[in-house]
């Protein structure tokens, strides 16, 4: 590689497009204007956006969708905590990601000056990797090793500080190559386990999660599943890994998981979790697979040792990355006789039942036919984003994905992810539906990335469901101390006036009938939109009522 004269901050840039970054987010500041100065008229999309948090969630989404590391840059302090947020949702749920902070000048370290931090110990317990940069000709160096660790092994969040006078200093250093992560192959034996087992089964049971997935691996494990006509459910929020109009669909476990999928994973006499981590929500608090040894014949396939037999001990335990396994699984030869073939029918069947109809809740706002409007309306690769709250439980139990990377929404639980992640998304794919989903209060936490969307001309849709409370903590607080609310009422403003103000499309929905055209009219806008949809606060759930949850119901 050729040794080249520049600016830290230059060299920093250079590797970026070296590594095909192809897009970033930021919040301005001035701990890094060097390197910012570098990405001027270099052809890499820079969002600016409004707060570090959004950008940060912006990042993280776009290393869910893509694969590839999401690139945000902060300045120190504030920038740094307020960017916190997308960094541990990367964590939790496996997502390539780096976050760039300027810091202060070398000279100053250890002083206290204007915003300084020590980011090694600020991010350690939630970022794979924390560095900072001290001497510009190591960039490259620590740039290629940064890529390698968010995306190999467990995908996750790489932290890297830098002080603002490396961004300036004058340096001499050679470009690192492009880095292609290393992916670890099931091996001739683990495969003739694999098929031993499963020759032996009578009610196997396979459940997907994670990331490490490509469109050729969700793909093969389908077509597995179509050959051996095995049952497939997929962990909270990575419904996208599988058809959910594939005969073998049996459904997703996350919150107000079905029943009956519950009992299969418990009466299954082989669970083979294939990128999955069986984390509290998908094994409903830890109660659906015991610990430490399962009653059932356990398969654990997962791309990072570190996490296999960290809760469960698997009987075979296989790091590989899904993706690798799902296609070597697809040339193995699978039984003459299958005994759970009628069993897996049953499965997906329930699924149906669980998913079609949605039930009759107070008010003249019927969410759950909204929802289900939407999902035989809408394209198939139309791309759903949410963050938490009740409100996201009608979109869980009621879409279908039939698409990988459909789907972006925090396996965490981060409230506040549905606006910029939207944007992002839309930005990636502009020839795709976007709908964004987000609760009143999950709408306010980031929905200042709406202003984003509207500078970039991004028509992302964002459909505010209205009940004015925290709905979650509402629920929870009238299930353990019915009837003493205190803390969770919100006094909203008109979201649809919020569009409006900015030039962009808004709407407001009181009753069902009303939803079809306005969101069709939102559609056919072509700018930014929001539904301001008006929900009946007693439909706390898809299934229950407020009052029933606080009757013990």
């Amino acid at each position: 590689m050729e040794r080249l004269m520049r600016t830290g901050g230059q060299i920093l840039v250079d590797q970026l497009k070296i590594q095909g970054v192809e897009r970033l987010t930021c919040v301005p500041g001035e701990s890094y204007l060097a390197a910012l100065d570098a990405m001027y008229g270099n052809g890499m999309d820079v969002l600016i956006c409004r707060h570090e948090g959004g950008a940060a969630i912006m990042a993280e989404a776009y290393g869910k969708l893509t694969g590839k590391p999401g690139i945000c840059f902060v300045t120190r302090g504030p920038g740094a905590m307020n960017a916190a947020h997308g960094v541990h949702i990367a964590q939790h749920d496996s997502t390539p990601m780096i976050l760039f902070i300027g810091q202060v000048e070398r000279a100053m370290l250890g002083r206290g000056a204007f915003q300084e931090m020590d980011y090694e110990q600020v991010f350690a317990s939630v970022a794979k990797w924390v560095v900072e940069i001290h001497d510009p000709k190591r960039i490259p160096e620590i740039i290629a090793r940064a890529f390698r660790i968010a995306t190999q092994g467990r995908p996750g969040p790489v932290v890297i500080s830098l002080p603002e006078d490396i961004l300036t200093e004058m340096a001499e250093a050679t470009d690192a190559a492009v880095i292609v992560p290393a992916r670890a192959e099931p091996s001739i034996a683990h495969m003739q386990q694999v098929e031993q087992m499963l020759a032996s089964a009578k009610k196997p049971l396979i459940i997907l999660g994670g990331s490490c997935w490509s469109d050729d691996g969700c793909a093969a494990i389908a077509e597995l599943a179509q050959k051996w006509s095995l049952p497939v459910a997929t962990e909270f929020r990575r419904t996208a890994l599988f058809p959910a109009n594939h005969p073998s669909y049996a459904g997703d476990l996350g919150f107000g998981q079905n029943p009956k999928l519950s009992q299969r994973v418990k009466d299954a006499d082989l669970l083979i979790l294939l990128g999955a981590r069986m984390a509290e929500v998908p094994s409903n608090a830890y109660t659906l697979i015991d610990i430490p040894q399962a009653k059932q014949k356990l398969i654990h396939v997962f791309p990072d040792a570190a996490e296999i037999g960290r809760v469960y001990q698997a009987d075979l335990s296989i790091v590989c990355a899904p993706d690798n396994f799902a296609q070597a699984l697809a040339v193995v030869t699978p039984p003459v006789a299958r005994p759970w073939a009628r069993e897996t029918e049953n499965a997906h069947m329930d699924f149906l039942m669980w998913t079609t109809k949605p039930a009759n809740l107070p008010g003249d706002f019927q969410y759950g036919e909204v929802m289900v409007w939407l999902r035989d309306t809408l394209p198939a690769d139309t791309i759903v984003c949410n963050g938490a709250g009740n409100y996201a439980i009608w979109l869980h139990r009621h879409w279908r994905h039939t698409q990988p990377r459909t789907q972006a929404a925090p396996t965490c639980g981060s409230v506040g992810y549905s606006v910029p992640a939207g944007v992002m998304a839309k930005r990636q794919y502009p020839d795709r539906t976007v709908v964004v989903f987000a609760g009143d209060g999950c709408f306010l936490m980031n929905g200042n990335e709406f202003a984003t969307a509207i500078q970039y001309d991004i028509p992302v849709i964002v459909i505010v469901v209205d009940n004015g409370m925290y709905g979650t903590i509402r629920m929870h607080q009238e299930r353990d101390y019915p009837h003493r609310m205190i803390g969770t009422d919100l006094k909203n403003p008109d979201f649809a006036a919020f569009s409006r103000a900015f030039g962009c499309h808004g709407e407001t929905v009181r009753t069902t009938e009303d939803f079809y055209p306005a969101f069709e009219r939102a559609r056919a806008s072509g700018k930014p939109a929001i539904i301001h949809c008006y929900i009946d606060p007693q439909a706390i759930t898809p299934a229950k009522t407020l009052n029933q949850i606080a009757a013990g119901g």
